[in-house]
């Protein structure tokens, strides 16, 4: 008969709890709330050492009517490590059994309500102190080259660890891990006795903590009683150039158990031969070859070398090139020299050298011969890299090479004035070719006298050199030769040509017509006139202006200002300025009367004649009437007596 099962405990609860969530949800869906503050803190305090038990308390403060869900989470870091919803007001309660230091951080708590959510302030953890790491072994003995499993445990650490393998105190490996051990295979070369410890590091957000060392763990390396032998034949100091000459690399001792075992014979960087337990290299012995030869024996990571030091001694020595002269112009003989100065007199004599001489590349001497070749001077272009080679008994050596740069002569120099010449006043003479190999020797004559020499010795100098003439004619006068090439003759340039100013003197200001015949109505010239290089820039005052009348430039030595229907205005006192490149002179001035017209002058005559004799006639026409008065009374007078 089927009976029904009874409910487990485990069921019971869940049911609860759902049920708990679904009323909390819906309560909270119609039950308004207030948020008034989230906290948090950390228990028993902000710093503790390790294995301390840690509380992280989150508190949220809300006001509601009803119950309410509740999200918390827990962030390290801004890394959510913890988060739980309940539906009562106690505080969650985040905890740290036996802190490391792994755990220290900034802890922040967030809590969220139905379309709420508020953020506590940021409290640091800090939790100091690591435990001692624990070195392990597999092996204590073993031999050279021998893996061996080495271990670091950090004991209760947690987080990311970075390990630190030492051996006799220097760093001999590292290993980041997200674990508290580590463990790895490593190979010892140098044979005996080594110390190992290691230590470890917890790595942190922005920083890392270093443990302690750990104990120390003596560990004995066997040495591999096999080794490495070199052997030269010939053997000894006596050694030339064209010997046969045998190197062989092989292996001395107790080959059994030495599986991988692998020589390798080398000079430098370079491998000559390489084997199994033996390798061998032969070579016609060359004075280059001098130098050290290495033999190494390779058994897995275990490498030993053994090694030789070899002298080959010159068969010749290697040839020099040289050549006269040392310095040559284009189209001068050249001649060349190869030698070796010195040879191995037990092998062969200076005769039996023989040498071939090349310039660009190109042989100039075909076949062999005694070392000397001289290159014509008709060759258009001797420039290049020369070099030459030595043989004997099939040996060749070649010199070094050597540039030569054939000399330009110099070319005809051009003599130039830098600026405006003006006389009596110092200027600048240019001397230069515009072909020509530096150094170049520029000399300024004046006639058959030496002015002044310099040697320009750069590419951007020039020969300059300061002049002052007393007449325009001295221009002639100069000459500048050039020379690059002490056993040539100089070459000598043109005669200077160039425009010489004259400084302006003996100015002079005159008046057309004559100062006595200047009248109203008729015209006036102002000439100015002065003696001196053109263009002239003449300019009129009349005294109490300071602008001038006119202005006027002139190729000829006089310019005249015209004045129309001179007027008694125009009286006064003038001068003239006289302006070129050189100077400007002032003329001495001039003072100038306008007289009346001559028909005011009869005008004023007619006029006083005029009123003279109307005063005549009124003097006469006064006394004729003073008479007739008189007269005229008389008779009265006459009459009243006769009455």
């Amino acid at each position: 008969m089927w009976e029904p099962q009874q409910p487990s405990v485990r069921m019971v609860t869940r049911l609860l709890l759902l049920t708990s969530a679904l009323l909390s949800t819906c309560q909270a869906a119609e039950s308004p709330a207030l948020f008034t503050s989230v906290t948090l803190t950390l228990e028993p305090s902000n710093a503790v050492s390790q294995g301390t038990n840690v509380t992280v308390r989150c508190q949220a403060l809300v006001s509601s009517s009803g119950f309410l869900n509740r999200k918390y989470t827990i962030y390290k870091d801004n890394t959510v490590v913890y988060t739980e919803s309940i539906t009562t007001a106690e505080d969650l309660i985040y905890s740290l059994r036996m802190a490391r230091v792994a755990n220290t951080g900034k802890y922040k708590c967030k809590v969220n309500i139905p379309g709420k959510e508020l953020s506590s302030s940021s409290e640091k953890l800090t939790v100091t102190g690591l435990q001692t790491p624990v070195l392990s072994v597999d092996k204590r003995v073993f031999s050279e080259g021998e893996e061996v499993t080495v271990g670091c445990k950090a004991p209760g650490e947690s987080g990311a660890i970075v390990f630190y393998f030492y051996k006799d105190s220097k760093e001999l490996y590292e290993e980041r891990v997200d674990a508290n051990h580590v463990e790895t295979r490593l190979r010892f070369n140098n044979a005996g006795d080594h110390r190992l410890h290691c230590d470890y590091r917890v790595i942190l957000l922005t920083d890392s903590v270093p443990s302690n060392a750990s104990n120390n763990v003596v560990v004995t390396v066997k040495e591999l009683f096999i080794t490495p032998v070199i052997s030269v034949r010939p053997h000894g100091s006596m050694i030339i150039e064209g010997d046969n000459l045998d190197i062989s690399c092989s292996v001395s001792g107790n080959l059994q158990n030495s599986s991988g075992l692998k020589v390798f014979l080398s000079k430098g960087p370079t491998l000559l031969s390489s084997g199994q337990s033996k390798a061998n290299h032969s070579m016609r012995a060359l004075a280059e070859h001098s130098g050290e030869f290495q033999c190494s024996l390779e058994v897995g990571n275990v490498v030993k070398r053994a090694t030789e030091n070899v002298r080959i001694t010159e068969l010749f020595s290697q040839p020099v090139l040289t050549m006269y002269p040392t310095e040559v112009f284009e189209r001068e003989k050249i001649t060349l020299t190869c030698k070796s100065t010195n040879y191995s007199s037990d092998r062969i004599s200076a005769s039996d050298v023989k040498y071939s001489i090349y310039k660009d590349n190109y042989t100039l001497t075909p076949g062999s011969f005694n070392g000397i070749y001289v290159v014509p001077g008709v060759v258009p272009n001797s420039s290049g890299i020369y070099s030459c080679k030595a043989d004997a008994r099939m040996i060749s050596k070649y010199s070094a090479k050597l540039p030569v740069q054939a000399k330009v002569l110099v070319s005809k120099p051009e003599i130039t004035a830098i600026g405006r010449v003006i006389v009596g006043k110092p200027f600048q003479v240019r001397c230069h070719s515009d072909r020509g190999s530096l150094p170049i020797e520029y000399t300024l004559w004046k006639k058959y006298s030496e002015v002044n020499s310099t040697t320009v010795q750069q590419p951007h100098h020039q020969a300059i050199f300061p002049v002052t003439v007393q007449h325009y004619s001295d221009m002639q006068d100069y000459k500048c030769e050039a020379r690059n090439n002490p056993k040539i003759d100089t070459v000598v340039s043109n005669k200077l040509n160039t425009t010489v100013i004259v400084p302006l003197s003996n100015p002079g200001l005159s008046v057309v017509p004559d100062l006595l015949e200047v009248t109203e109505g008729n015209e006036m010239y102002l000439i100015c006139g002065v003696e001196g290089s053109p263009p002239v820039t003449f300019k009129w005052y009349r005294r109490g202006n300071v602008q001038p009348l006119c202005t006027t430039t002139s190729t000829q030595s006089s310019a005249s200002h015209h004045i129309k229907g001179v007027g008694n205005e125009h009286s006064g006192t003038y001068y003239c300025e006289a302006i070129n490149y050189a100077n400007m002179v002032r003329s001495q001035p001039v003072t100038v009367d306008v007289k009346m017209a001559t028909w005011k002058k009869g005008l004023i005559v007619a006029c006083c004649l005029l009123v003279v004799a109307l005063l005549a006639l009124a003097c006469v026409l006064r006394y004729n009437s003073k008479r007739g008065k008189r007269e005229n009374a008389a008779e009265l007078s006459v009459r009243s007596a006769t009455l």
